[in-house]
């Protein structure tokens, strides 16, 4: 099999997943969780993966995924900007990470609107 030359860089993106918290500022939304659903896509380097063929060679998308859950899952937040950006820290703690975004929709946030996302990014 012949090897493709330059770097390899993989693309992870870890789909909606649907946690609950507490977010707004409203009394209703400080006393009841509600639903957020997290997006994120991140890049790393894979060439160690891609030759080893090893777990300990790639980065632990699943490891990044529990750290998630453990700060989001029935904690509290004010505002929908500041969990995005805790959750996108949790992600760029990973020395790896080359480019990480991430995005949470807060579903029925607003009348006649599906969710309210907000997404921010980050790169090294």
């Amino acid at each position: 099999m012949t090897d493709v030359i330059g770097k390899k860089q993989a693309r992870v993106r870890i789909k909606n997943l649907l946690l609950r918290a507490y977010i707004g500022i409203k009394e209703e939304e400080i006393n009841n969780q509600q639903d957020v659903v997290i997006n994120v896509e991140l890049t790393y380097d894979a060439g160690d993966a891609i030759h080893q063929n090893a777990i300990e060679a790639a980065l632990n998308y699943r490891t990044i995924t529990k750290q998630i859950i453990a700060h989001v899952d029935g904690n509290r937040f004010a505002l929908l900007e500041r969990l995005t950006h805790e959750v996108l820290s949790i992600v760029m703690e990973h020395g790896a990470v080359q480019w990480a975004q991430v995005e949470i929709d807060k579903p029925h946030a607003l009348r006649y609107a599906e969710s309210v996302s907000v997404c921010l990014e980050a790169h090294r």
